[in-house]
């Protein structure tokens, strides 16, 4: 994933986060709901967990009403770093490749 910076000023991982799409941020987390079902959720969490390992992050993976949803912390100050920006767009390429989505 490429994300060019804007103008002065410009925050070049908000720009990236504008290019996933379903990512939402609010307060110091972003997240996803996948409509997926179990086999799929089962297939994306193992994947999110060997990224999230070697990313050294943890994210938050529930499963609810056929919904899969995921958050991932920023750290204290909220600033969004390139890591989560990095392991949304993993769980972004996972989910495609197990949905054929």
């Amino acid at each position: 994933m490429r994300a060019s910076r804007r103008g002065h000023g410009g925050d070049y991982l908000d720009d990236a986060m504008t290019l996933l799409a379903g990512w939402t941020r609010e307060g110091r987390e972003i997240s996803r709901t996948l409509p997926i079902d179990d086999a799929q959720h089962a297939a994306l969490t193992e994947r999110i967990k060997v990224v999230s390992d070697a990313l050294q992050l943890r994210p938050t993976i529930r499963r609810q009403g056929g919904h899969t949803q995921i958050r991932l912390g920023t750290p204290g100050d909220g600033r969004l770093t390139a890591v989560e920006v990095a392991l949304a767009a993993r769980i972004e390429d996972a989910y495609r490749s197990i949905t054929g989505r």
